[in-house]
C-alpha cells in the first residue's frame, strides 16, 4: 500500500489487514445485488476537504439538458412499438471532465493509485483494471443541481466505481434494478416495466465518503430529482478490463460538449458485450 492512498482511505477499517475480508464481502454483495457500498471509505476527517474540492470544480461542469433514453442511443424508427428505447426522459445532470480535476485532489489520488486499482479489481474479481485512456471521461465529477435528476440509464462500463462527495439537502436518491439484463440478454420487457412504474427498484441512501462498487452495465439505475439548495456531487471512477479505451466522438460530445484529438483519431469504444448500450 503506498503512502498516497493511506492518507485518504480508512485503511484500518477496509484495507491493510482487512483487505481479504473486505474483498470477500464485496464479492458476495456484488454477486447477489450487483452493488456494494463501503461506508466511510474516505474517513470523516476528510469529508469537508472532499466536499470543498468538488464544489470548487463543479462550476466547470458541462450543462446540457437533453432528451435521452435508457441506452443513450439515437432515435431508431425501426424498433417495435413499446420498446424502452422509444421512451424519452430529460437528463439534467452535468459532468466535470477529467482534465479539469486538479492533481492532488482526493478523488484524483484515488483514481491514479495502483493500490486502489488493485483493490477495485479484487472486489470485482478481475485480474486487473485499467484507467481509461480517455482524457475527459476517465475520472469525472457528476453534478446534479436542485430540480435536476439523472434519469434511468445503463453505464457504458461494466464496472462502475463512485464516491459521494456532497449530499443533497433532500432527494438525490440512488435507485437501481440489479442485474436486470446480462451480457447476452437485453430483457426488454423487464426494462419497460421499470419505465412504466410496474417494478419497484431498490433504493440506496449514500453519505459523503461512501465508496460504491456497482455493476452499472447490467443494472438499470437513476438518481432521483434533487431538492433543496445543495447540489449532489459524486466522483465517478471509470475503469476498464482492457487498456486503451476511449469514448466515441458522439457520446463524448454529448457528455462534455467537446472532444479531444484522441477521440477524433480513434472514435472507438471497446465493449465487453453486444448490448444496445
Amino acid at each position: 500500500m503506498n503512502q498516497t492512498i493511506d492518507d485518504v482511505v480508512d485503511v484500518e477499517r477496509y484495507l491493510g489487514d482487512r483487505w481479504d475480508d473486505t474483498v470477500a464481502w464485496a464479492r458476495r454483495e456484488l454477486a447477489v445485488t450487483g452493488c456494494c457500498v463501503l461506508s466511510g471509505f474516505v474517513p470523516p476527517g476528510l469529508h469537508e476537504t472532499l466536499r470543498r474540492e468538488g464544489a470548487r470544480i463543479a462550476p466547470q461542469a458541462y450543462f446540457g439538458v437533453e432528451t435521452v433514453n435508457v441506452y443513450n442511443t439515437d432515435p431508431d424508427p425501426t424498433l417495435p412499438a413499446g420498446h424502452p428505447a422509444a421512451v424519452t426522459m430529460e437528463r439534467g445532470n452535468a459532468f466535470v471532465a477529467r482534465d479539469a480535476i486538479p492533481p492532488g485532489a482526493i478523488i484524483e489520488q484515488l483514481y491514479t493509485s495502483a493500490a486502489f486499482r488493485r483493490f477495485v479489481a479484487d472486489c470485482f474479481d478481475r485480474p486487473a483494471v485499467h484507467e481509461l485512456a480517455d482524457p475527459l471521461a476517465g475520472l469525472v465529477l457528476n453534478v446534479v443541481d436542485p430540480g435536476r435528476s439523472h434519469p434511468w440509464h445503463f453505464d457504458t462500463n461494466e464496472l462502475t466505481v463512485s464516491l459521494l462527495t456532497q449530499a443533497a439537502d433532500d432527494g438525490g436518491v440512488f435507485e437501481y434494478c440489479p442485474n436486470i439484463r446480462s451480457a447476452g440478454v437485453e430483457n426488454i420487457d423487464g426494462v419497460r416495466a421499470v419505465l412504466d412504474g410496474h417494478a419497484t427498484p431498490q433504493r440506496l441512501t449514500l453519505n459523503p465518503g461512501d465508496l460504491q462498487l456497482f455493476k452499472g452495465r447490467y443494472s438499470l439505475h437513476r438518481v432521483t430529482p434533487v431538492r433543496g439548495r445543495t447540489p449532489r456531487h459524486s466522483a465517478i471512477f471509470a475503469y476498464s478490463e482492457q487498456p486503451g479505451v476511449l469514448g466515441t466522438v458522439s457520446r463524448t460530445r454529448q457528455l462534455f460538449g467537446r472532444v479531444a484529438p484522441a477521440h477524433l483519431a480513434a472514435d472507438r469504444l471497446v465493449r465487453v458485450d453486444q448490448l444496445m448500450d
